[in-house]
Protein backbone atom coordinates (compact mmCIF):
# COMPACT_ATOMS: atom_id res chain seq x y z
CA UNK A 1 0.00 0.00 0.00
CA UNK A 2 2.20 2.80 -1.26
CA UNK A 3 -0.51 5.43 -0.75
CA UNK A 4 -1.12 4.80 2.95
CA UNK A 5 -0.08 8.34 3.69
CA UNK A 6 -3.01 9.96 1.83
CA UNK A 7 -6.01 11.77 3.29
CA UNK A 8 -8.61 9.05 2.75
CA UNK A 9 -9.49 5.75 4.40
CA UNK A 10 -7.71 2.73 2.87
CA UNK A 11 -9.42 -0.66 2.66
CA UNK A 12 -7.37 -3.82 2.05
CA UNK A 13 -8.15 -7.51 1.79
CA UNK A 14 -5.39 -9.75 3.17
CA UNK A 15 -4.05 -12.29 0.69
CA UNK A 16 -2.34 -15.62 1.22
CA UNK A 17 1.12 -14.02 1.14
CA UNK A 18 0.24 -11.80 4.12
CA UNK A 19 -1.53 -14.36 6.30
CA UNK A 20 0.19 -15.21 9.55
CA UNK A 21 1.90 -11.82 9.81
CA UNK A 22 1.36 -9.67 12.90
CA UNK A 23 -0.85 -6.66 12.30
CA UNK A 24 1.71 -4.15 13.61
CA UNK A 25 4.48 -5.57 11.41
CA UNK A 26 2.16 -5.53 8.40
CA UNK A 27 1.33 -1.85 8.96
CA UNK A 28 5.01 -0.94 9.39
CA UNK A 29 5.69 -2.57 6.03
CA UNK A 30 2.83 -1.10 4.03
CA UNK A 31 2.65 2.35 5.63
CA UNK A 32 6.01 3.43 4.30
CA UNK A 33 7.40 6.57 5.91
CA UNK A 34 4.92 6.61 8.82
CA UNK A 35 6.61 6.74 12.25
CA UNK A 36 6.10 3.58 14.30
CA UNK A 37 4.88 5.67 17.24
CA UNK A 38 2.01 6.98 15.10
CA UNK A 39 1.09 3.50 13.85
CA UNK A 40 0.93 2.13 17.40
CA UNK A 41 -1.19 5.11 18.46
CA UNK A 42 -3.84 4.45 15.82
CA UNK A 43 -3.75 0.75 16.74
CA UNK A 44 -4.32 1.51 20.44
CA UNK A 45 -7.10 3.97 19.65
CA UNK A 46 -8.96 1.41 17.53
CA UNK A 47 -8.78 3.47 14.33
CA UNK A 48 -7.36 0.42 12.54
CA UNK A 49 -10.09 -2.19 12.13
CA UNK A 50 -10.01 -5.83 11.04
CA UNK A 51 -13.35 -7.22 9.85
CA UNK A 52 -15.01 -4.09 11.32
CA UNK A 53 -13.70 -4.81 14.83
CA UNK A 54 -10.85 -3.70 17.07
CA UNK A 55 -7.89 -6.07 17.43
CA UNK A 56 -4.56 -6.03 19.24
CA UNK A 57 -1.32 -5.02 17.54
CA UNK A 58 -0.17 -8.64 17.93
CA UNK A 59 -3.15 -10.04 16.00
CA UNK A 60 -2.11 -12.54 13.31
CA UNK A 61 -3.69 -11.72 9.97
CA UNK A 62 -5.72 -14.36 8.11
CA UNK A 63 -6.35 -14.65 4.39
CA UNK A 64 -9.56 -12.82 3.58
CA UNK A 65 -9.38 -10.41 6.53
CA UNK A 66 -10.74 -6.97 5.65
CA UNK A 67 -8.46 -4.23 6.95
CA UNK A 68 -9.43 -0.59 7.41
CA UNK A 69 -6.64 1.96 7.77
CA UNK A 70 -7.56 5.56 8.67
CA UNK A 71 -6.25 8.61 6.79
CA UNK A 72 -2.59 9.25 7.55
CA UNK A 73 -0.97 12.56 6.70
CA UNK A 74 2.74 12.38 5.89
CA UNK A 75 5.26 15.18 5.83
CA UNK A 76 7.09 15.73 2.57
CA UNK A 77 10.31 13.75 2.36
CA UNK A 78 13.50 15.83 2.14
CA UNK A 79 14.84 15.90 -1.42
CA UNK A 80 18.27 14.64 -0.31
CA UNK A 81 16.61 11.55 1.21
CA UNK A 82 14.76 10.90 -2.06
CA UNK A 83 17.99 11.34 -4.00
CA UNK A 84 19.80 8.91 -1.69
CA UNK A 85 17.03 6.36 -2.16
CA UNK A 86 17.30 6.67 -5.92
CA UNK A 87 21.05 6.17 -5.71
CA UNK A 88 20.69 3.02 -3.61
CA UNK A 89 18.24 1.54 -6.07
CA UNK A 90 20.97 1.20 -8.67
CA UNK A 91 23.63 0.06 -6.20
CA UNK A 92 21.99 -3.21 -5.09
CA UNK A 93 23.27 -6.06 -7.30
CA UNK A 94 20.82 -8.97 -7.51
CA UNK A 95 22.58 -12.36 -7.56
CA UNK A 96 19.38 -14.42 -7.94
CA UNK A 97 15.62 -13.97 -8.02
CA UNK A 98 12.59 -16.23 -8.35
CA UNK A 99 8.99 -16.14 -7.15
CA UNK A 100 10.01 -16.99 -3.57
CA UNK A 101 13.10 -14.92 -2.79
CA UNK A 102 15.80 -12.44 -3.75
CA UNK A 103 19.54 -12.85 -3.19
CA UNK A 104 21.23 -9.44 -2.90
CA UNK A 105 24.94 -8.59 -2.86
CA UNK A 106 24.73 -5.86 -0.23
CA UNK A 107 27.35 -3.09 -0.46
CA UNK A 108 29.13 -2.05 2.73
CA UNK A 109 27.96 1.12 4.42
CA UNK A 110 24.25 0.50 3.79
CA UNK A 111 21.99 -0.67 6.62
CA UNK A 112 19.69 -3.60 5.89
CA UNK A 113 16.70 -1.59 7.16
CA UNK A 114 15.87 1.89 8.40
CA UNK A 115 15.87 2.89 12.05
CA UNK A 116 18.27 4.17 14.73
CA UNK A 117 19.05 7.36 12.84
CA UNK A 118 19.07 5.67 9.40
CA UNK A 119 16.27 6.94 7.15
CA UNK A 120 16.08 3.71 5.19
CA UNK A 121 18.13 0.69 4.16
CA UNK A 122 18.27 -2.17 1.69
CA UNK A 123 14.73 -3.40 2.29
CA UNK A 124 13.24 0.10 1.88
CA UNK A 125 15.26 0.64 -1.30
CA UNK A 126 14.03 -2.68 -2.72
CA UNK A 127 10.42 -1.83 -1.93
CA UNK A 128 10.84 1.56 -3.61
CA UNK A 129 12.41 -0.14 -6.62
CA UNK A 130 9.61 -2.71 -6.83
CA UNK A 131 6.35 -0.92 -5.92
CA UNK A 132 4.34 -3.77 -7.42
CA UNK A 133 5.80 -6.31 -4.99
CA UNK A 134 3.20 -7.32 -2.39
CA UNK A 135 5.72 -8.84 -0.01
CA UNK A 136 9.42 -8.15 0.61
CA UNK A 137 10.94 -9.01 4.00
CA UNK A 138 14.48 -9.60 5.27
CA UNK A 139 15.29 -13.24 6.00
CA UNK A 140 18.32 -12.34 8.14
CA UNK A 141 20.65 -9.45 8.94
CA UNK A 142 24.08 -8.13 8.01
CA UNK A 143 25.88 -5.37 9.88
CA UNK A 144 25.89 -2.04 8.08
CA UNK A 145 29.68 -2.24 7.69
CA UNK A 146 29.56 -5.79 6.25
CA UNK A 147 29.05 -6.47 2.56
CA UNK A 148 27.85 -9.59 0.79
CA UNK A 149 25.01 -12.07 0.49
CA UNK A 150 21.64 -11.04 1.92
CA UNK A 151 18.41 -13.03 1.46
CA UNK A 152 14.99 -11.41 1.08
CA UNK A 153 11.71 -13.34 1.15
CA UNK A 154 9.06 -12.58 -1.48
CA UNK A 155 6.43 -14.88 0.00
CA UNK A 156 5.39 -15.42 3.61
CA UNK A 157 5.84 -19.20 3.30
CA UNK A 158 9.33 -18.79 1.88
CA UNK A 159 10.29 -16.28 4.57
CA UNK A 160 9.14 -18.63 7.34
CA UNK A 161 11.17 -21.47 5.82
CA UNK A 162 14.25 -19.23 5.58
CA UNK A 163 13.85 -18.16 9.21
CA UNK A 164 13.64 -21.80 10.27
CA UNK A 165 16.74 -22.57 8.20
CA UNK A 166 18.80 -19.84 9.84
CA UNK A 167 17.72 -20.99 13.29
CA UNK A 168 19.26 -24.38 12.48
CA UNK A 169 22.58 -22.70 11.51
CA UNK A 170 25.08 -25.50 10.80
CA UNK A 171 22.29 -27.89 9.82
CA UNK A 172 20.58 -25.24 7.66
CA UNK A 173 22.51 -22.60 5.75
CA UNK A 174 26.27 -22.83 5.23
CA UNK A 175 27.31 -19.17 5.65
CA UNK A 176 30.93 -18.20 5.01
CA UNK A 177 32.70 -14.87 5.25
CA UNK A 178 36.06 -13.52 4.10
CA UNK A 179 37.85 -11.46 6.73
CA UNK A 180 41.18 -9.65 6.99
CA UNK A 181 42.68 -9.55 10.48
CA UNK A 182 45.69 -8.00 12.14
CA UNK A 183 48.48 -10.44 12.96
CA UNK A 184 49.90 -13.79 11.88
CA UNK A 185 47.17 -16.45 12.17
CA UNK A 186 48.93 -19.82 12.36
CA UNK A 187 46.33 -22.61 12.47
CA UNK A 188 44.99 -23.78 9.12
CA UNK A 189 41.65 -24.63 10.77
CA UNK A 190 40.48 -23.47 14.20
CA UNK A 191 37.14 -23.96 15.96
CA UNK A 192 36.30 -21.09 18.30
CA UNK A 193 33.58 -21.74 20.88
CA UNK A 194 33.24 -18.68 23.10
CA UNK A 195 29.90 -17.62 24.64
CA UNK A 196 28.72 -14.13 23.70
CA UNK A 197 26.74 -11.63 25.77
CA UNK A 198 24.91 -8.56 24.45
CA UNK A 199 24.78 -5.39 26.53
CA UNK A 200 24.31 -1.63 26.28
CA UNK A 201 26.98 0.91 27.15
CA UNK A 202 26.23 3.97 29.28
CA UNK A 203 25.69 5.92 26.06
CA UNK A 204 23.16 3.36 24.80
CA UNK A 205 25.46 1.75 22.24
CA UNK A 206 24.85 -1.96 21.59
CA UNK A 207 27.95 -4.03 22.25
CA UNK A 208 28.86 -7.72 22.55
CA UNK A 209 31.54 -9.38 24.67
CA UNK A 210 32.81 -12.85 25.49
CA UNK A 211 31.15 -13.80 28.76
CA UNK A 212 30.66 -17.18 30.50
CA UNK A 213 27.01 -16.19 31.06
CA UNK A 214 26.47 -15.50 27.36
CA UNK A 215 24.93 -17.63 24.62
CA UNK A 216 26.87 -20.51 23.09
CA UNK A 217 28.65 -19.35 19.93
CA UNK A 218 30.71 -21.34 17.43
CA UNK A 219 32.82 -20.08 14.51
CA UNK A 220 35.18 -22.12 12.33
CA UNK A 221 38.14 -20.16 10.94
CA UNK A 222 40.26 -21.37 8.01
CA UNK A 223 43.52 -19.72 6.98
CA UNK A 224 43.59 -18.59 3.34
CA UNK A 225 46.68 -16.37 3.29
CA UNK A 226 49.18 -14.87 5.69
CA UNK A 227 51.60 -11.95 5.48
CA UNK A 228 53.98 -10.65 8.20
CA UNK A 229 51.36 -8.37 9.76
CA UNK A 230 48.03 -9.53 8.31
CA UNK A 231 46.03 -12.69 7.62
CA UNK A 232 43.09 -13.53 5.36
CA UNK A 233 40.61 -15.99 6.88
CA UNK A 234 37.41 -17.71 5.93
CA UNK A 235 34.89 -17.67 8.78
CA UNK A 236 32.10 -20.25 8.83
CA UNK A 237 29.22 -19.55 11.18
CA UNK A 238 27.88 -22.49 13.17
CA UNK A 239 25.73 -20.14 15.26
CA UNK A 240 24.43 -16.69 14.34
CA UNK A 241 25.01 -14.34 17.26
CA UNK A 242 25.22 -10.57 16.91
CA UNK A 243 28.76 -9.46 15.92
CA UNK A 244 29.93 -13.07 16.40
CA UNK A 245 32.89 -13.05 13.99
CA UNK A 246 34.01 -9.59 15.05
CA UNK A 247 33.99 -10.33 18.78
CA UNK A 248 35.52 -13.80 18.52
CA UNK A 249 38.46 -12.42 16.53
CA UNK A 250 38.96 -9.35 18.71
CA UNK A 251 38.93 -11.52 21.85
CA UNK A 252 41.62 -13.78 20.36
CA UNK A 253 43.83 -10.78 19.60
CA UNK A 254 43.18 -10.72 15.84
CA UNK A 255 40.88 -7.69 15.34
CA UNK A 256 39.30 -7.21 11.94
CA UNK A 257 40.99 -4.51 9.88
CA UNK A 258 38.79 -1.42 9.71
CA UNK A 259 36.42 -2.51 12.51
CA UNK A 260 35.50 0.75 14.23
CA UNK A 261 33.66 -0.96 17.09
CA UNK A 262 35.96 -3.82 18.17
CA UNK A 263 39.15 -3.09 16.24
CA UNK A 264 42.25 -0.99 16.88
CA UNK A 265 41.41 2.63 16.24
CA UNK A 266 44.96 3.90 15.64
CA UNK A 267 45.57 1.09 13.17
CA UNK A 268 42.31 1.85 11.37
CA UNK A 269 43.43 5.44 10.78
CA UNK A 270 46.63 4.17 9.18
CA UNK A 271 44.67 1.67 7.08
CA UNK A 272 42.48 4.44 5.68
CA UNK A 273 45.56 6.35 4.58
CA UNK A 274 46.87 3.16 2.96
CA UNK A 275 43.66 2.56 1.00
CA UNK A 276 41.46 0.34 3.20
CA UNK A 277 38.51 2.60 3.95
CA UNK A 278 36.02 -0.01 5.21
CA UNK A 279 35.74 -2.96 7.56
CA UNK A 280 37.30 -6.01 5.88
CA UNK A 281 34.40 -8.43 6.43
CA UNK A 282 32.46 -9.83 3.46
CA UNK A 283 29.70 -12.47 3.36
CA UNK A 284 31.07 -14.21 0.28
CA UNK A 285 29.38 -17.62 0.06
CA UNK A 286 26.12 -19.23 1.13
CA UNK A 287 24.77 -22.71 0.42
CA UNK A 288 21.30 -23.90 1.42
CA UNK A 289 18.17 -25.59 0.12
CA UNK A 290 15.49 -23.59 -1.64
CA UNK A 291 12.79 -22.62 0.90
CA UNK A 292 9.94 -23.98 -1.25
CA UNK A 293 11.42 -26.65 -3.56
CA UNK A 294 14.33 -27.90 -1.37
CA UNK A 295 16.62 -27.76 -4.41
CA UNK A 296 20.27 -27.22 -3.40
CA UNK A 297 21.52 -23.68 -4.03
CA UNK A 298 24.89 -21.99 -3.71
CA UNK A 299 25.68 -18.32 -4.19
CA UNK A 300 28.95 -16.41 -4.25
CA UNK A 301 29.36 -12.64 -3.90
CA UNK A 302 32.67 -11.56 -5.47
CA UNK A 303 35.27 -9.95 -3.23
CA UNK A 304 34.63 -6.17 -3.28
CA UNK A 305 37.36 -4.03 -4.80
CA UNK A 306 37.70 -2.07 -1.56
CA UNK A 307 39.14 -5.19 0.10
CA UNK A 308 40.63 -6.93 -2.94
CA UNK A 309 42.70 -3.92 -4.01
CA UNK A 310 44.15 -3.56 -0.52
CA UNK A 311 45.12 -7.25 -0.43
CA UNK A 312 46.81 -6.89 -3.83
CA UNK A 313 48.75 -3.83 -2.62
CA UNK A 314 49.95 -5.62 0.52
CA UNK A 315 50.88 -8.72 -1.46
CA UNK A 316 52.92 -6.64 -3.89
CA UNK A 317 54.96 -5.12 -1.08
CA UNK A 318 55.36 -7.92 1.45
CA UNK A 319 56.27 -11.58 1.19
CA UNK A 320 53.32 -13.95 1.48
CA UNK A 321 54.06 -16.57 4.14
CA UNK A 322 51.12 -18.87 3.44
CA UNK A 323 48.65 -19.30 0.61
CA UNK A 324 45.72 -21.70 0.22
CA UNK A 325 45.54 -23.54 -3.10
CA UNK A 326 42.29 -21.81 -4.07
CA UNK A 327 43.25 -18.30 -2.90
CA UNK A 328 43.16 -16.62 -6.31
CA UNK A 329 39.89 -18.36 -7.18
CA UNK A 330 38.33 -17.02 -3.97
CA UNK A 331 39.68 -13.51 -4.54
CA UNK A 332 38.68 -13.54 -8.20
CA UNK A 333 42.04 -12.10 -9.23
CA UNK A 334 45.68 -13.00 -9.70
CA UNK A 335 48.21 -11.93 -7.09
Amino acid sequence: MNSAGNNSVTHLVIGEDEQGQRLDNFLIRVCKGVPKSHLYRILRSGEVRVNSGRVAATYRLCAGDKLRIPPIRLAERPQNEVDEAAKQRVDLPILYEDEAMLVVDKPEGIAVHGGSGVSFGVIEALRRQRPQAKFLELAHRLDRETSGILLVGKKRLALTALHDMFREHGAGADKRYLVLVKGRWMNTTQHVKLPLHKYLTETGERRVSVNPEGKASHTVFRLLARWPEMSLLEAQLKTGRTHQIRVHLAHLGFPILGDEKYGEFALNKTLKRDGLKRMALHAWRMAFRHPLTSAPLEFIAPMPNGIGNYIAAVDAGKAREFSADNLEQILGRSL
